[in-house]
């Protein structure tokens, strides 16, 4: 007699369903019906992965949301002026600027040997980048670059002469 190819599997969820193991090993298949039975059946599974996406997104929404609050009264509370460009860019790029000027902060004066009076020519100086797109682009910058990259973007700003016109 043949070892059975198809089981009836009472899932930890309450679904029962059948399942064909015959792609098993005839050794193999009462183990692994054990252990299916441990498990929540097919459509409970992809519920509940479902759910843990929307769980994960409703978390990562929450989450913006609080850093979207918390960089605008940072902006606010150190006076830096608002950025230009799209609704989503400025929204992303306020975000971006203020992770960028607090790592800086930290790793300049903190705990570098930058004085607060040298600190403040650099907060100056990033009060004057207002292209949202900007701080986009400095997001994974390292903070020990935030001057010379503030230098080339008030660099980049001033009208060059042009002979021709």
């Amino acid at each position: 007699m043949a070892v059975k190819s198809i089981w009836q599997i009472s899932y930890s969820c309450g679904h029962q369903a059948e399942r064909d193991l015959s792609n098993r090993a005839a050794d193999r298949r009462a183990g692994f019906a054990e252990w299916l039975a441990k498990q929540v059946c097919t459509e409970c599974w992809r519920s509940a992965k479902e759910n843990n996406e929307q769980d994960k997104a409703a978390w990562l929404k929450a989450k913006r949301a609080e850093e979207q609050a918390e960089s605008e009264t940072w902006s606010e509370q150190y006076r830096m002026p608002p950025l230009e460009g799209t609704e989503l860019a400025v929204a992303w790029g306020v975000r971006c600027r203020h992770q960028v000027l607090a790592a800086a902060y930290t790793a300049l004066v903190l705990e570098g040997e930058s004085s607060e009076t040298e600190w403040e020519e650099v907060e100056e100086a990033a009060r004057t980048v207002t292209r949202a797109g900007w701080w986009l682009d400095q997001r994974s910058s390292e903070p020990d670059d935030l001057t010379e990259l503030l230098q080339a973007a008030a660099e980049a700003d001033r009208p060059t002469e042009n002979p021709h016109f």
